[in-house]
């Protein structure tokens, strides 16, 4: 029994927790070392982390820099043309090929971030390598294009297309032997690409004996036009400036020409000769009167300025025997209209040819006062007093 109690005394002795044992109290100081080292860990991960962040941010930033800046920075201007409709995208393009920015794309980007490109203005800019983005969009925003070099000129009002050739004829980018040549021929202008020809040019009639096909339709006006332009750009914009006055002519005149019994072209044909005769606006409306009334009573509507025409110089006297010049413009000996224009009327003188006054007369005479007036008459008879009158204020003037 008492050795049972040894053993088991024994035993009890070597069943005591471990925690208790000397060998083992440096546990819980081992677990806090750890935790301390893991912190450590984690700061220093974070802070590299942190550079680089930093790092690739400045990389970006450097990036960014150097893809929206010139490829090479110089004084030579570049000039280039921004087309109407274009996207931001293809302006972006333009600028990187142009050597003002090195990559399109960052630049198209940068537009988006920057919610820029949506204004900006069509036309031909000039800038050097070096100028900042901001400038660049500053400029295209504003429009600051390019102002192009341009030539003016006028086409006086009555003028012949001979007349025009000599006025315009050789300025600028005018041929005058290519202006004369699409005036007899206007089918030249359909090699001109992207403008729009009226569509009164394809109308025009071939009549027999008509000087030139384009007679009367360039219309008179003062133009200014971009030196590079062509000959047939030219004659094209005079025709387009006709179209552009027809359009402020009252709403539904077209249907004026039947009322008249005239087509467009007679209308453009009775309106030169108003051009031609009258130099006062009251008294357009009123030739035109005594115009429809002979041509409805066939009657041949003796003009001066037709033979005027028809002898291709300007006289200041008729005479007789000019009258009796062989011409289909001579309105002494052909009743009816001339087979076309003489001369390019004002707009003035084509609404007085589309609506004429309602009048009885059938002549009329130069008053030769000084007043570029006229006399009219219902009668022949009346019409030879009134010859008489003018002849006598002609002679009271030049005695004064």
């Amino acid at each position: 029994m008492d050795n049972n109690k040894d053993n088991n005394s024994e035993h009890q002795i070597h069943t005591e927790p471990i925690m208790d044992m000397p060998g083992h109290i440096q546990r819980p100081a081992s677990t806090k070392l750890t935790a301390r080292n893991k912190r450590m860990m984690a700061f220093w991960t974070f802070l590299i982390l942190i550079c680089l962040m930093a790092g690739t941010a400045g990389g970006i930033l450097l990036y960014l820099g150097n893809a929206l800046s010139p490829v090479e920075a110089s004084n030579e201007e570049k000039r280039f043309v921004v087309p109407r409709g274009i996207s931001s995208a293809r302006i972006a393009n333009i600028l990187e090929d142009q050597g003002l920015i090195q990559s399109g794309t960052v630049f198209s980007y940068y537009l988006k971030y920057k919610k820029e490109g949506a204004g900006f203005k069509a036309g031909e800019y000039a800038m050097s390598p070096g100028i900042t983005v901001e400038r660049i969009i500053e400029m295209m925003n504003n429009g600051e294009i390019v102002t192009p070099d341009t030539f003016t000129f006028t086409v006086p009002e009555g003028l012949t297309v001979t007349q025009i050739s000599e006025v315009i004829g050789n300025l600028g980018p005018i041929d005058r032997t290519k202006f004369i040549e699409i005036a007899n021929n206007p089918t030249l202008l359909e090699s001109v690409k992207g403008v729009v020809i009226p569509p009164f040019v394809a109308k025009i009639p071939q009549n027999e004996g008509m000087k030139f096909r384009l007679e009367g339709y360039l219309f008179p006006e003062t133009y200014e036009m971009l030196e590079k332009s062509s000959t047939e750009e030219v004659v094209i914009r005079l025709l387009q400036e006709l179209s552009k006055k027809l359009s402020t002519l009252p709403e539904g005149w077209s249907d004026q020409l039947e009322a008249n019994g005239v087509n467009f072209h007679e209308l453009m044909t009775i309106a030169s000769l108003i051009e031609r005769e009258v130099v006062l606006d009251e008294e357009r409306a009123t030739v035109a009167g005594v115009i429809y009334n002979r041509l409805e009573k066939k009657m041949a509507l003796q003009i001066d300025a037709t033979v005027q025409y028809a002898l291709d110089k300007h006289k200041e006297r008729l005479l007789t025997e000019d009258t009796k010049v062989e011409s289909p413009y001579n309105t002494y000996k052909n009743a009816g209209l001339p087979p076309g224009p003489i001369a390019s009327p004002s707009i003035n003188a084509i609404k007085a040819a589309l609506y004429p006054e309602d009048t009885k007369y059938f002549y009329y005479v130069t008053k030769k006062d000084g007043t570029d007036g006229h006399l009219f008459a219902e009668t022949f008879k009346q019409h030879q007093n009134n010859i008489a009158i003018s002849n006598k204020k002609a002679k009271e003037t030049t005695s004064d």
